[in-house]
Parts: C-alpha cells; structure tokens; sequence
C-alpha cells in the first residue's frame, strides 16, 4: 500500500515495510526504475526487523510536487534535499540509507552533508556525487558512448523522443544497461506506470542538463550545491556494489578501489558477478546483506 508524506516540497509516495518500531531503512531508486525494485529486498529486512521505507522519487509514480510554481528540478541537491526532508517529515533521526543511481546520489549527498542523519550506507556504483565543474572533460570513447542517452537529452529532440516513447525509451535503458538480466514485460510494466507522472520528463530533462551545466538549478538549493562542488567525503560505515556487467557504468574493478579516497570511515566494495545496474532488483538477496552488514559495522563502531 502507498501512503503520501508531505515533506516540504513534495508529497512522496511511500511504501512501508516490517514493523512499526523495528530499525529504519531508507531504499531510494534511480532513473529509469521505481520503488518496485526493492520487492524482493524490503522483505529480506522486514523479517529482520527493519522497517524499511522505499519512496518514489520527484517525477516517479504518485509522487507530487505541493506547488505548481516548484522547478521541476533533477539537480543532485535537490534529491538529497528529498531524501532529507523524508527523514524529517518521519521523525527518523537515523536511517541505513541505500540507493543506486538517483537513488544512490540521493543517498550519497545525506550521508556525506548529514552524517548525523545516516546510520550506514549502501551505495551502488560507490561515490555518487557529481563532478559539475569537471562535466565538460572528454572521457575515453567507449564510456562516452554508454551516456549517449544523456546527450540525447540535451537537445529538444530528446525531450521530444522521451515524452512521446517515456516507455520504449526506458525499456531499451533497461536492456543496455543489464544485458545479462532476462526481465519479463510483466516486470518492466509494473515499474513503468511511474513514468506517466506528469512530471517526469521534465525532471529527467533537467537532471540530465543540469549535471552538464547546461542549465541553473533551483535557487532553493544552491547552498547545498556549492557544498557539494567541494566533493565531500562520506564519513559513516558504507558498503558500495558493483555489477561486473553494468551496461552504463562499464568496467568496475579500478572503479571501486579509486572511489574509496571519497569514504572516510569504515568501507567495503563488492562487486557482483554478472550483475548489470538494477542492483537490488537483479540481485536483492546480495543487496539486502549489505544493508545488514552495513548496520552491523555500524554497531560495532
């Protein structure tokens, strides 16, 4: 059942898992999935006496925003800024926060600016906070080739192609990006009724421009932007998962030891064999240990 939280700026959809009082968890999606990705992980915790919260992010399913005159924004700021205000509206002083994609930044951006707030992170893809100002550095061909969908989206054709083909679009993203993982349509339909939010376009559009610097951000979080210009390190127990057949992330061996600089306090990375970038959906027993791990490395200081 989905149950909406006012949270400053958004009334987010939410589903709740196991009981009332147990520990909380936070599991936030990424682009272009939904809360549906963690239907086999919220269990796993629930009966280890998680509660476990899995909110639509800004421009997924009954997400909404509580003004019309709100940006449509997809900066990284302002998903944690979401992710923040969720805590808030909650009462959580303290969560396991986990995510991979927009999901993963979200997360990433609250345990590195609010530590206090994050009790152990599992980050899929390791540091997932953007580097804005370094955007207009080429990068090898063969990684420029797998953001192909980013730079499509610059332009107002690709805004075009996304709200007229929003499914097709995602469906093909899906593919690339987990090529060794045989969803069925059943699957990718349940996920893909989130994307008829009336606001999805425009939050996808802008996030993919923002992060190129093509276009300003909500002036609302321009102070936690300029935070996260800095490139803040992530000082609470984290674990970060690598698929080894992430169509858009590519290769992650040098990847994972390369992020740990960013990871000042207890840090493992594991990379999963044959794992695309739907982390928890494709692998949730694999995802659902790291919470319990990161939490019990948590624990033991």
């Amino acid at each position: 059942m989905i149950t909406l939280i006012a949270a400053t700026r958004l009334d987010v959809a939410c589903s709740f898992h196991g009981p009332d009082d147990g520990w909380p968890v936070v599991l936030v999606h990424g682009f272009p999935y939904d809360h549906h990705a963690y239907d086999e992980v919220a269990p796993i915790l629930a009966a280890r006496g998680a509660r476990v919260i899995v909110p639509s992010m800004r421009g997924y399913g009954e997400t909404r925003f509580r003004a019309a005159s709100t940006l449509r924004s997809g900066q990284q700021a302002a998903f944690g800024a979401d992710l923040l205000a969720l805590l808030d509206a909650l009462k959580l002083d303290r969560a396991v926060l986990g995510g991979y994609d927009w999901g993963g930044r979200a997360a990433c951006v609250v345990a590195a600016l609010w530590p206090e707030r994050c009790a152990g992170l599992v980050t899929c893809g390791g540091y997932n906070i953007q580097d804005i100002a370094g955007s207009g550095t080429p990068v090898a061909p063969e990684a420029e080739q797998r953001l192909w969908y980013q730079y499509y989206l610059h332009g107002e054709r690709g805004r075009r192609g996304i709200a007229e083909n929003r499914r097709a679009f995602a469906k093909l993203l899906w593919k690339m990006w987990s090529p060794k993982w045989s969803f069925d349509d059943a699957t990718f339909d349940r996920s893909a009724t989130s994307f008829d939010n009336p606001d999805f376009v425009d939050v996808v559009v802008h996030s993919y421009r923002h992060r190129f610097a093509l276009v300003e951000g909500d002036p609302a979080y321009a102070e936690i932007e300029a935070r996260l210009a800095g490139h803040p390190d992530i000082g609470v127990p984290a674990i970060a998962l690598f698929g080894d057949a992430d169509g858009v992330s590519g290769p992650v061996d040098a990847k994972a030891v390369e992020q740990r600089r960013h990871f000042t306090a207890r840090y493992d990375a594991r990379v999963l064999p044959e794992i695309g970038h739907d982390v928890p959906q494709e692998a949730p027993q694999a995802f659902a240990k790291a919470v319990l791990d990161v939490r019990g490395m948590a624990s033991s200081g």
